[in-house]
């Protein structure tokens, strides 16, 4: 069977761009939001894009691709526009893709159907409400994710998931050895990338006993990300007004990012943090910030219609994400063709 080529290079899963970094924000009043960095080397061509519930899709993995039917609505944001790197789905369930040079996939075996990489995001987003209801699912193992070597590079494209709901539960979702390992707890509100989670989990503990206002690693390594990223989300105000919330937790994740054109001796993989998004699960808001643009605007899912038939909508985002938005800029999407998520069907 041919394999995926070209999905990892669209999710956070390139050999030149693994530095992305994703905090869960729990505060008063049921506030929970959800903030990711992307972080790429070159420019990854993202758009946004409307994708209402009913659309039929399969795994693009071969003729034993897994088939589904999109249950929930979502706003998602593109790699290449052949791919789903994060979003949010009418329910409230965040997916976010990023890189773990550890993951090692199975082989697709038996009757299993596949998955390609591109789809694993989306396939969280179309079908599930819940973390719960996802771990749930996912712990079946009802597919085989389909992979392959990243274009011009000798190793496997690899990568995470997280997820995370509006009641503030999570789970990350990995691949070592073989064997999928989920982790599944409301605190771990944190997701970097190498080493593996429980490993992570770990070298925070030492930070944990230092303590954050004595002193917080402060390089753009995965481990000192994921540092920072733990203190400073749950040092921040638990405001109970929204605006304040969102302010802190653009912090944190502005905090976690690599300062434009920023190369790191010594650590090739490090690249500058393209965009942010930040999920509002309570308020049902999608935010965008591209590094090259002076704003923040936002989609609003609770205007947006998600309904079956409903149109397919685009945020053409532009070269490096140029493209200038302010405030909810559902109005400025428009009718556009679905993309196609690459694969072996593709």
């Amino acid at each position: 069977m041919r394999h995926i080529t070209l999905a990892a290079a669209l999710t956070c899963v390139c050999a030149q761009a693994d530095a992305c970094t994703r905090v869960v924000y729990l505060g008063d009043n049921q506030d929970v939001i959800t903030a990711r960095s992307m972080d790429w080397k070159s420019d990854v061509a993202t758009n946004l894009w409307v994708l209402p519930k009913g659309i039929s899709r399969d795994g693009q993995a071969g003729p034993r691709s897994i088939r589904w039917t999109s249950r929930y609505g979502s706003v998602v944001a593109t790699g290449y526009d052949i791919s789903t790197t994060d979003g949010l789905n009418e329910a409230g369930l965040s997916a976010n893709l990023l890189w773990l040079a550890e993951s090692e996939y199975p082989q697709q075996r038996g009757s299993k159907p596949g998955l390609a990489i591109s789809l694993w995001a989306q396939y969280a987003l179309d079908n599930f409400a819940t973390v719960a209801e996802a771990v749930a699912a996912l712990e079946r193992e009802p597919f085989s994710i389909v992979t392959d070597k990243v274009p011009g590079e000798p190793r496997l494209a690899t990568l995470h998931l997280s997820l995370s709901d509006a009641s503030g539960d999570s789970a990350i979702v990995e691949y070592i050895n073989g064997r999928q390992v989920i982790h599944h707890d409301r605190a771990y509100q944190v997701m970097t990338n190498s080493p593996v989670f429980d490993q992570q989990l770990a070298l925070n503990a030492y930070w944990q006993q230092i303590g954050g206002t004595v002193m917080l690693p402060g390089t753009n390594r995965s481990a000192d990300r994921f540092a920072r990223a733990k203190f400073y989300i749950n040092a921040i105000p638990k405001s109970e007004d929204p605006v304040v919330a969102l302010a802190s937790v653009f912090s944190v994740i502005r905090n976690v990012s690599v300062p434009y054109g920023i190369t790191t001796p010594g650590e090739p993989n490090i690249s500058s943090t393209r965009w942010r998004t930040v999920a509002d699960h309570k308020r049902k808001l999608y935010f965008f910030e591209s590094a090259m643009t002076p704003n923040t605007f936002w989609v609003d899912l609770n205007k947006a219609d998600f309904s079956r038939g409903a149109p397919v909508l685009k945020l053409d985002l532009g070269p490096d994400q140029r493209n200038v938005f302010a405030g909810d800029a559902l109005p400025r999407f428009q009718p556009a063709e679905p993309f196609r998520f690459l694969g072996t069907d593709s």
